[in-house]
């Protein structure tokens, strides 16, 4: 095993383990969070409210995030991202024993999303700096993943112990698992993005508005406003509308199983998109074949009529939706320069969050006017044209329908930008 391989797994083994603890420690708050209507006495708006403030806070701070990443580099945002969502995380402590608890709860869920910001926009910069075109897809996975298992893990842990030792407890538990993951970003992640103390002279407005930046956000964008907006969102509603269940569970127990299925799929095709996308010779092609497995996950959805069809096409959904994320962000690594990828992260992640922050938003009233097959039949036409906004995207930046990954990988991350796509 070369020395350079080891430092980039170490380094991306590091990243994982942060964000797997940091996500871990998020969810295991998940759990409690929803039922601050019983706990505090407060409407069900405001808790809809703090439960989306995080979302809000980090769609304004994604932008500024990958600016700073770019400007300063990403170590110094990586460990201060996970300090803040450690310090949101004791907040929720403070609320259950502070007066107006529901401030201290939206101010921590604001706070949070401000972290998760930094801790996005670093963590994507970091795989791309330290991978190179045969890796970059693995790496972007992997980290994925670990994000993505954190939370369910969490969710867990923080159900049970809510249950037997109380919101408190859960809640401090919360906090220490954050503070494991500060530590350990701070004692083992390098900064990869600048050389020793130099700043790049980047103005604070310098959103990356190139080509593709722009086609992978609006990708990003097609598959969450589908996965997270609609699927999630309108889960429950569509089981009760059926009287599906499984397990002799109610319509909300049922939902969280068939989450879970469509995260364990993502999570394994997540590592394997990126894996299978390192060692062909375009990424396209690859992307092309999971956006069309979200396709067919969500017109098997749309004509679910057991439980059998909704577990295949919650399957379908997830290995889509996880087998885009590791080579659709190791594709935006291959096609932007070193200097510009913060930037470039923080566009994509603007436009990922706006996605599944629309989508419920649309989704819910209009299955009220037409129902849900019309609505799980447009969200299975979005990954058509994300493919087609990809497709063409890509030939618009490099003249060729299926670059090579060497080709985009040289041409991009070893140069400057041309003067068509400078910001």
């Amino acid at each position: 095993m070369s020395g350079a391989f080891r430092g980039r797994s170490l380094v991306i083994g590091a990243v994982i383990v942060s964000t797997f603890f940091v996500g871990f420690g998020g969810g295991v708050i998940f759990p409690i969070l929803p039922n601050l209507g019983e706990l505090l006495g407060i409407s069900p708006f405001l808790v809809g409210v703090i439960l989306s403030a995080n979302r809000f806070s980090r769609l304004v701070s994604n932008a500024p995030a990958g600016i700073l990443v770019d400007r300063v580099g990403t170590r110094t945002p990586f460990v201060v991202g996970m300090v803040i969502q450690g310090v949101a995380t004791f907040g929720y402590v403070v609320a259950v024993l502070a007066p107006v608890p529901e401030a201290w709860f939206l101010g921590s869920r604001l706070i949070w999303g401000v972290g998760s910001a930094l801790v996005f926009a670093t963590a994507y910069t970091i795989a791309a700096d330290v991978s190179d075109g045969g890796s970059r897809g693995t790496s972007m996975g992997l980290i994925r993943g670990g994000v993505l298992f954190g939370f369910p893990c969490g969710v867990v842990l923080g159900g049970i112990i809510s249950e037997f030792w109380g919101t408190v407890v859960a809640f401090v538990v919360a906090t220490a698992f954050a503070a494991v993951a500060s530590a350990i970003a701070y004692a083992t992640v390098p900064e990869t993005h600048v050389e020793g103390d130099e700043h790049r002279a980047i103005k604070p407005w310098e959103i990356d508005m190139s080509v593709p930046a722009l086609t992978v956000g609006f990708v990003n964008f097609a598959v969450l406003f589908a996965y997270i907006g609609a699927l999630f969102a309108t889960l429950v509603l569509f089981l009760d509308r059926n009287e599906l269940g499984v397990f002799g569970f109610d319509a909300q127990a049922s939902s969280g199983i068939f989450m879970a299925l469509t995260v364990i799929a993502a999570g394994a095709f997540m590592f394997l998109g990126g894996y299978v996308s390192d060692r062909r010779e375009s990424r396209v092609p690859t992307l092309v074949v999971f956006l069309g497995t979200t396709f067919v996950g969500f017109v098997l959805l749309a004509f679910a009529g057991s439980v059998w069809t909704l577990a295949i096409a919650c399957l379908f959904i997830g290995a889509g939706q996880g087998g885009t994320s590791g080579p659709l962000m190791a594709l935006l690594a291959d096609l932007t320069p070193e200097e510009r990828m913060g930037r470039a992260v923080g566009t994509n992640n603007v436009l990922g969050d706006v996605g599944g922050g629309l989508g419920p938003i649309v989704s819910l009233p209009l299955i009220g006017i037409v129902g849900f097959q019309p609505i799980y039949v447009a969200c299975a036409v979005l990954p058509i044209v994300a493919g087609v906004i990809l497709v063409a995207g890509v030939h618009r930046e490099t003249g060729q329908f299926l670059p090579a990954v060497s080709l985009t990988d040289d041409s991009s991350r070893d140069t400057e930008s041309t003067p068509d796509h400078a910001d």
